[in-house]
């Protein structure tokens, strides 16, 4: 894959190998490109300055030790440095919802109920909205960007979720799930939290406001929505966000016992998985896809995650002396544990989303079938999470330890 190809972002296959072509390829490009012209949105057809590794990271088809090692290694700490805090708002993020579960829980809620609820005027607009019939044209054509390709750029995303606000006046939850079930990088701690920082709502009293003359120098004048846009609202307010909780500590692993090894779509990376001395008698994976949201999800969010997931299937196939398959639901977990003779089911870590929330609907009667449930906390989690309680400051200034240790 040259710099040329990046241009066009192609994200399929959904492969460990075309994610690693992406990241080397764009290599050259983290440093000084990057720090100067990733605010800029050029266009669906040149993306030259953004990474596009975001849908292989959610899967976790690549971790962000491994491509902020990859810019550091090329360029340096400190000419990399705007590339590594990227990756690392991801990080935080995670961690934050990690530390506040009760955040997503109250999403979930909240959007099942404003779906649920709309009708009259409300509903008119969502569905101008979502069908990209609004008028605004850099948001219509964002709104078919996004379902056609499973992508945007982060600063029109931003844009995108000001406009949906405070212009269109529509609930913020509405917003966030309509990007949840687009998303080829959809993630429940990114996605949320992102939304509820533009809103005003993340770090209190401070929105994100899209301005027209903003929006014209940082898509290269593609456009201009100027006299379209509210451009001084007052934040949005809630209680949501209360005190941060424990960062999550698991159990080491009992090595004495037979294990499935369960893949999830939240992380497929069981090559860097520490594993060692384990009796694994068999590898399953599911995917939930379609609980992203009441709507479910776009066919490239399945497709994308089917193919990302089968892609590990495969890897793990070759790589560990045991079977691997694709389980049909959650519910299939259990009984294919004592088909194989497994005496627990390990897995990686699963963070808040639905993936955590279908797998502890289905994994509560394993205990008393037997049958013992393990997670795997990535050590650089680990690390950087009980430093997500505030701002993304107090994360910041670790960075440069969490990369060493």
């Amino acid at each position: 894959m040259s710099n040329e190809d990046l241009a066009t972002p192609e994200f399929f296959p959904a492969t460990r190998e075309t994610a690693l072509h992406r990241m080397n390829a764009f290599t050259q490009n983290m440093g000084k490109t990057y720090a100067s012209k990733r605010n800029t949105d050029f266009g669906p057809e040149n993306r030259f300055n953004v990474s596009c590794l975001s849908p292989y990271l959610s899967h976790r088809l690549l971790l962000e030790k491994d491509v902020a090692e990859a810019a550091i290694e090329a360029h340096g700490l400190q000419t990399a440095e705007k590339f590594v805090q990227e990756v690392f708002w991801r990080t935080y993020f995670k961690g934050w919802l990690e530390l506040r579960p009760h955040v997503w829980s109250r999403y979930t809620t909240t959007a099942k109920s404003a779906i649920e609820g709309l009708s009259g005027g409300q509903k008119v607009a969502f569905e101008e909205a979502t069908g990209g019939k609004t008028g605004i044209d850099c948001f219509d054509q964002w709104t078919h960007e996004l379902v056609e390709t499973g992508y945007l750029h982060n600063h029109a995303r931003m844009w995108y979720a000001s406009i949906w606000i405070f212009t269109l006046k529509l609930p913020w939850v509405l917003g966030a799930d309509f990007f949840y079930r687009h998303l080829l990088d959809g993630d429940a701690a990114s996605n949320t939290l992102s939304w509820r920082w533009v809103a005003g709502l993340h770090t209190k009293g401070k929105n994100y406001v899209a301005r027209a003359d903003n929006i014209e120098k940082h898509t290269d004048g593609r456009f201009n929505p100027e006299g379209k846009l509210a451009e001084d609202p007052a934040p949005l307010d809630d209680d949501w966000n209360g005190e941060a909780g424990p960062a999550p500590t698991i159990t080491p692993l009992d090595k004495s016992r037979k294990a499935l090894l369960l893949l999830h779509e939240d992380d497929l990376g069981f090559d860097s998985l520490d594993l060692g001395g384990l009796d694994v008698r068999g590898i399953a994976a599911i995917t939930v896809t379609d609980s992203r949201s009441p709507y479910g999800a776009s066919e490239p969010v399945k497709q994308f995650t089917i193919e990302a997931v089968e892609d590990a299937l495969n890897r793990a196939d070759d790589a560990m002396d045991a079977d691997a398959v694709k389980l049909p639901s959650p519910e299939a977990i259990l009984q294919h544990a004592k088909d194989i003779g497994a005496e627990q089911v390990v897995m990686p870590y699963i963070p808040q989303g639905p993936v955590r929330d279908r797998i502890n609907q289905a994994a509560s009667s394993w205990e008393s079938e037997g049958v013992k449930r393990a997670e795997i906390l990535r050590p650089e989690d680990s690390a950087a999470w009980p430093h997500c309680a505030k701002g993304f400051f107090k994360l910041k200034e670790k960075i440069p330890s969490l990369i060493k240790g």
